[in-house]
């Protein structure tokens, strides 16, 4: 119920609580966009649709480790219109205490083969393609 003054007009109480509603519904919905926009990048990934299955991993001699700190990337075929290239492995320093590289790979589906980018991960799911690697 909306209080009126003595005046004709709303009661200052009364009009300061409605203002205060409409700034906190507006925090909402303004922290809801936001979080959207940032969360979206982090799982959109590019998929890449190529009709012949990827040619088997290359095995790469590693060349010494430049420093401390560093990870091999494994190479992979990646996609270049509508064909595959060999993209080489190389050191890479990870970008957070604890991550793990993983590797891009691809799934078949109905429609052909679909190329998952790889990335730094936080926790390692233990689905490596070279784990009978011995390092």
């Amino acid at each position: 119920m909306v209080e009126h003054s003595p005046s004709g007009g709303i009661g200052i109480e009364v009009w300061v609580v409605q203002m205060e509603a409409k700034a906190m519904k507006a925090k909402w919905l303004y922290g809801g966009i936001l979080a959207s926009a940032i969360a979206i990048p982090a799982f959109g990934q590019i998929s890449v649709t190529i009709g012949a299955p990827p040619p088997p991993i290359r095995y790469e001699v590693r060349p010494p480790m430049p420093g401390e700190g560093y990870v091999w990337v494994d190479g992979y075929w990646g996609p270049d219109d509508g064909h595959y290239v060999w993209i080489p492995g190389a050191w890479r320093r990870p970008p957070f205490n604890g991550a793990y590289w993983s590797h891009p790979h691809y799934d078949h589906y109905n429609d052909g083969w679909h190329m998952h980018e790889g990335h730094w991960d936080h926790e390692d799911h233990g689905d490596h393609h070279d784990d009978h690697h011995h390092r």
